[in-house]
């Protein structure tokens, strides 16, 4: 049998196995670093998403646009962020 095969995928009992291997492993450092913003609440990154889209409207007014569109490109990291935090609160480190 091979390493690559996982024995569980196909079993009627379970949907999908994880398969774990040590070469799919993180290192230290980044189980360090998805411990620690697992810490910051969910909400925190919707919210500074939605304050940066506020802010960022309010430059736009004010006819700054540099500073708008500037401000305005934090949103979608901001919401990766949040998706990223939530998928570590889910499923954990490995």
């Amino acid at each position: 049998m091979s390493d690559d095969v996982n024995p569980a995928e196909h079993s009627p009992l379970s949907t999908s196995a994880p398969l774990r291997r040590a070469e799919h492993r993180e290192g230290s450092l980044t189980r360090v670093i998805e411990q620690q913003t697992a810490k910051i609440p969910s909400h925190f990154f919707l919210t500074a998403s939605l304050a940066a889209m506020a802010l960022s409207g309010a430059l736009e007014f004010r006819d700054n646009a540099r500073a708008s569109r500037f401000v305005g490109s934090w949103v979608a990291p901001l919401l990766m962020m949040g998706v990223y935090n939530k998928l570590v609160k889910t499923f954990g480190t490995y």
